[in-house]
C-alpha cells in the first residue's frame, strides 16, 4: 500500500514540473495483499493514481540488466523534462538475483536547472508550485504539460520485439511476465507455431502506433499480465478493431508459468 499514499505527492511533483525517480516493485493486492510479484499498479502508474491530468514516464524492465540501465535514464529523462518517471517492477525482479553488468554511466547534455533554488549569496529567489490562482492560469498550465507529454510520446516510446515477422499470434508482454512470455513463444517457435513477442519498454508512451501498424492481416494479439486485465485496455486501443485481441492473466500474486501460457497459445494458434 505505500505507493498508493504517495499519489498526492506524485501529482503536486507532475504539477510543479520537479524531477523524481520512482521505484514501485508491485506486489499482490488489493489492500493489505502480499509480496509476490504483481502488475496490478499499470492503471495507478500509466492513467495516474493522483488528481489531475498529468503523467509520468513509465519504464518496465524486464531484468536486472534493464533495471540498471533504465534507471539511470530515468534519472536523466527526470532532469530534462522536469517530470516524475517511475521504474515499474515487481515482487518477482524486487527479489531476483542474476548476473548483470554495471554499464558506465555517460552524462548527457542536460538543461541548466534555473528553476532550482540558489542557495549562493548573489542568488535570485525561486517559488516552486502547483497552485496556479489566476483567471485561466491554471488551463494554460495544462495545456503546457500535454505539450510535454506529446513531446515524450513523440521521442521516448522504446520497445522490443521478437519474432513478428510473420507471426500469426503476437503476444503483448511487459516486465517479468515478459520473461515468462519469452520461454512459451520459443516453444511454440520450436513446433513451427507463427507465435512472436512486442514487449513495451515504455508503458508511457505506450507503444500504440507500433502495435497498430502490425494489426490486422488476419493476426491475433494477446496481453499476458499478472493481474485481472489492465495493459489489455491500451492494446484494444491500439489495435483499434483491426485484429482480435485476448488475455491471459492471473491477479493477487498468482504467477503464470511457461506451461500454462505455451497451453493457452497454442489453443489460439489451432
Amino acid at each position: 500500500p505505500g505507493i498508493s499514499l504517495k499519489q498526492e505527492t506524485i501529482s503536486y511533483l507532475a504539477g510543479a514540473e520537479l524531477p523524481a525517480v520512482i521505484v514501485n516493485m508491485q506486489r499482490g493486492g488489493p489492500g493489505l495483499g502480499n509480496i509476490s510479484g504483481s502488475q496490478a499498479d499499470y492503471f495507478q502508474a500509466v492513467k495516474g493514481g493522483g488528481h489531475g491530468d498529468y503523467k509520468m514516464l513509465v519504464y518496465a524492465p524486464y531484468n536486472l540488466q534493464e533495471l540498471w540501465d533504465l534507471t539511470m535514464l530515468a534519472f536523466d529523462k527526470a532532469d530534462e523534462y522536469r517530470n516524475p518517471v517511475m521504474i515499474l517492477g515487481d515482487g518477482i525482479l524486487g527479489q531476483m538475483m542474476e548476473p548483470f553488468t554495471p554499464t558506465p554511466y555517460a552524462k548527457p547534455d542536460l538543461p541548466e536547472k534555473t528553476w532550482a533554488l540558489n542557495i549562493c549569496k548573489d542568488g535570485k529567489p525561486n517559488v516552486i508550485k502547483s497552485l496556479f490562482m489566476g483567471e485561466g492560469e491554471l488551463e494554460q498550465r495544462n495545456y503546457m504539460l500535454q505539450a510535454k507529454y506529446q513531446k515524450m510520446k513523440d521521442k521516448e516510446t522504446r520497445f522490443q520485439v521478437y519474432d513478428i515477422e510473420d507471426a500469426e499470434l503476437i503476444v503483448v508482454a511487459f516486465g517479468i511476465a515478459a520473461r515468462i512470455a519469452t520461454a512459451a513463444v520459443r516453444k511454440l517457435r520450436s513446433e513451427g507455431h507463427k507465435a512472436g513477442l512486442f514487449r513495451p519498454v515504455t508503458l508511457f508512451p505506450f507503444p500504440e502506433k507500433q502495435l497498430n501498424d502490425l494489426a490486422g492481416s488476419g493476426r491475433k494479439f494477446i496481453a499476458v499480465e499478472l493481474n485481472a486485465g489492465q495493459m489489455v485496455e491500451d492494446v484494444k486501443l491500439a489495435v483499434n478493431g483491426k485484429s482480435e485481441v485476448f488475455f491471459y492473466g492471473r491477479p493477487g500474486g498468482g504467477i503464470i508459468t511457461p506451461e500454462e501460457l505455451y497451453e493457452k497459445l497454442s489453443g489460439l494458434l489451432s
